[in-house]
């Protein structure tokens, strides 16, 4: 038995983002001894490339809204698979996260009395979402990255958890290693707590970076925990498709809510021919009305253009494959037309979107401010993730907690943009608290060396290979190329049968991978450490998206078109088998109470 050193803590939080420095915050609070890992630096976590707001129900610019508003927008949303106890929760709890944020530093714009400013967003009723111009994420990662300093939390940036350490049935830590260095290490915790963010990464378009490679939900699952939900993957309308290097690239939702229109080759707005029974009452029937929307009438429709992403990036693959995309295979989103409305419209798109405005003219040498901007769907999110308890945010397995995309419930089927920030804040915040209470509660678990021997054997070997040894790369490669054209954005059974088949090819290979050099920063090693993980998650993509035999949020199948009554009744979990592999198993929807009902009715 090698000697690693052993690290002990009362609660560990893996992943610095939102959800997970929130947790820290909390659990720090209370007195317990915290440590955050990061599989990156501290501070660039991937929340910081959320960039539209946070959804809050504060009522600042309409005072309509409430929380009822935004809990009933959620459910319609969702498609009613979500969990509505923690879709309740959110609503309620959001704005009081969001005024904490405030009072620790964050920065929000502004109304003209003083108060946070909130602007509209694809499915939100009301302007709902406080924002920073279009980089809220990044100051929500500055403020709770400031304050948590002062908490006495241990951050170990660069350092990636292989494993999860097991007492029976209880997490009790994780192996980890030092990503620059190479370095084995053993924390020993009474609480764990994923916020590992998403799978972006195992797709080939991703406005995802490059952490996203499904690490919580692998892990979890190993770990014997149930994930939910796992068919609901996000592909947002917007990411940039020119040049091609930068395909993927998140273009914010903010730009919708600014006034922005997409329109197809012909310049038509094409997102006017398709709206759903279900949002045709709330959706404008022309541009005018949509126009004045935006710009805070209270009489008035959102436009198409903010109907709900899933739809949205369904009618942009629509006009692409119809012939009458733009010339490198999207469509165009134009906010310089507003020069039609504004005077001074390009002090106006500068001031509200700073980041776009410098992100087109850096990176595509294209002034948004004039020149229309080529966007296309890019996979953003998944609302599947970890199964927690709605309250508490503990997985089904002891000790180990989970919060933000890696978790699952809030959002069911599809979710509404900005809900993705303040569900970081507020389920964070509940991750945090329950699980420093559970390690008061519970002491310290055994921890088991043989565990560890077992996982640092695994890590090397790929070393032991060497130069004959798989590519790792040309595997992640191949996956993110099949899962793309497989099980993207439009399914069907043959084809995710198909992409089951490659991934259990591809698995034999990545068994097989092999690595020249020495352990200190070697991508090479950490893609082939990433790669099963990777593969883990999308065999139950697939395994999921095959269940469900209808169309429902994110999930659309071409053989199945159509949203179905029966299938509005379940959830998919997948769990392991006797042989560790995985199962997807049907469980009913969490009921909404008798006022849950009553809420809905009155906000349809």
């Amino acid at each position: 038995m090698a000697d690693y050193p052993v690290l002990e803590y009362d609660v560990l939080v893996v992943g610095a983002g939102g959800a997970g420095l929130r947790a820290a915050i909390e659990a720090s609070s209370t007195g317990c001894k915290t440590a955050v890992i990061t599989k990156s630096l501290l501070g660039k976590a991937h929340t910081v490339m959320a960039e539209g707001g946070m959804a809050a129900a504060m009522g600042n610019v309409d005072d309509r809204d409430n929380w009822r508003v935004h809990f009933a927008d959620t459910m319609r949303g969702g498609q009613y698979l979500n969990n509505c106890r923690m879709a309740e929760l959110h609503a309620k709890e959001a704005p009081a996260r969001v005024k904490e944020l405030e009072a620790w530093g964050a920065i929000f714009d502004r109304t003209p009395d003083g108060r946070i400013l909130q602007r509209n967003f694809g499915g939100h009723r009301y302007p709902r979402l406080a924002h920073v111009g279009d980089r809220t994420g990044l100051e929500m990662i500055r403020t709770l990255q400031d304050h948590g300093i002062h908490q006495g939390i241990d951050v170990y940036a660069e350092h990636t958890i292989l494993n999860l350490l097991m007492d029976g049935t209880r997490c009790v830590g994780g192996f980890a290693y030092d990503r620059e260095r190479g370095r084995f290490k053993v924390f020993h915790a009474k609480a764990v707590v994923l916020a590992t963010g998403g799978v972006g990464r195992a797709f080939q378009v991703t406005s995802n970076s490059w952490e996203y490679t499904a690490d919580g939900q692998a892990l979890a699952f190993k770990a014997g925990a149930a994930l939910l939900d796992m068919e609901f993957v996000q592909f947002h309308p917007t990411g940039m498709v020119w040049p091609p290097s930068v395909k993927g690239i998140l273009v914010t939702e903010g730009v919708r809510g600014e006034g922005g229109v997409l329109r197809n080759k012909d310049g038509k707005r094409f997102m006017f021919d398709d709206v759903p029974e279900n949002y045709r009452s709330s959706t404008a029937d022309n541009e005018e009305e949509g126009w004045r929307y935006t710009q805070g009438d209270k009489n008035s429709r959102r436009p198409p253009e903010l109907l709900t992403r899933d739809h949205v990036a369904r009618c942009i693959n629509r006009e692409v494959k119809a012939g009458r995309g733009s010339p490198h295979g999207g469509v165009f989103l134009d906010i310089a037309w507003i020069k039609e409305k504004i005077p001074d419209s390009v002090t106006h798109i500068k001031k509200k979107l700073p980041s776009m405005y410098h992100q087109f003219k850096q990176l595509a040498d294209l002034d948004i401010t004039k020149e229309r901007m080529e966007v296309g769907p890019t996979t953003h999110y998944i609302m599947g993730g970890i199964q927690v308890d709605a309250d508490t945010q503990m997985s089904t397995v002891a000790g180990l907690f989970a919060a933000g995309e890696c978790a699952a419930g809030l959002h069911g089927a599809n979710r509404l943009g900005g809900n993705s920030l303040s569900d970081l804040l507020v389920f964070g915040k509940r991750a945090g608290e329950y699980a420093a209470k559970y390690a008061k509660d519970h002491g310290a678990g055994k921890l088991t060396m043989s565990q560890v021997d077992e996982a640092a054997k695994a890590a090397v070997a790929p070393f032991d290979r060497g130069a004959a040894g798989e590519n790792p790369f040309t595997i992640q490669h191949e996956l993110q190329d099949f899962m793309q054209n497989l099980v993207g954005i439009v399914r069907i059974e043959s084809e995710m049968q198909e992409a089951l088949g490659k991934i259990a090819k591809l698995r034999e290979r990545a068994a097989r991978a092999g690595i020249t050099g020495n352990r200190e920063y070697n991508t090479g090693w950490h893609t082939a450490l990433d790669l099963d993980n990777m593969l883990t998650i999308s065999e139950m993509i697939a395994l999921a998206g095959i269940e469900r035999k209808e169309s429902r949020g994110g999930h659309f199948r071409d053989d199945y078109p159509d949203k179905s009554a029966d299938w509005a009744k379940y959830n998919l979990r997948v769990v392991q088998d006797g042989n560790g592999r995985p199962k997807v198993e049907h469980v009913t929807v969490v009921p909404l109470t008798d006022e849950m009902k009553q809420v809905i009715e009155e906000n349809k």
